[in-house]
């Protein structure tokens, strides 16, 4: 299960309004990259595959491929905003190490 914050429900709801995307989702994934091995990706999507795990946390409905969600499980997706906000950013109880940035982990 992925959680999303009130924060990141908030925001993504904002955004995917402004892009005109209603009926879109949030899919999050991971790759390989980025200075610690893996990097997260992010974006809003309207299609679901066969290889994805549908979740909902908090009326956000999340889809992660099923390689992807081996590395995310029980990850929150929150989002930090203000003068040193960084964004969306993912709280992964499962990496051993993240970048200065955030967007990069090892297990």
């Amino acid at each position: 299960m992925i959680k999303v914050s009130e924060n990141a429900k908030n925001q993504a709801i904002r955004l995917m309004s402004e892009e005109g995307q209603v009926d879109y989702f949030i899919r999050v994934g991971v790759k390989g990259g980025g200075c610690s091995g893996l990097m997260y990706e992010l974006e809003f999507d309207n299609t679901i595959t066969e290889t994805d795990k549908v979740m909902e946390d908090n009326d956000i409905k999340v889809v992660v491929d099923k390689k992807s969600f081996l590395y995310l499980v029980g990850t929150e997706l929150d989002y930090s905003g203000g003068l040193n906000g960084k964004g969306f950013v993912f709280k992964n109880p499962n990496a051993n190490r993240t970048c200065g940035c955030g967007e990069s982990f090892s297990l």
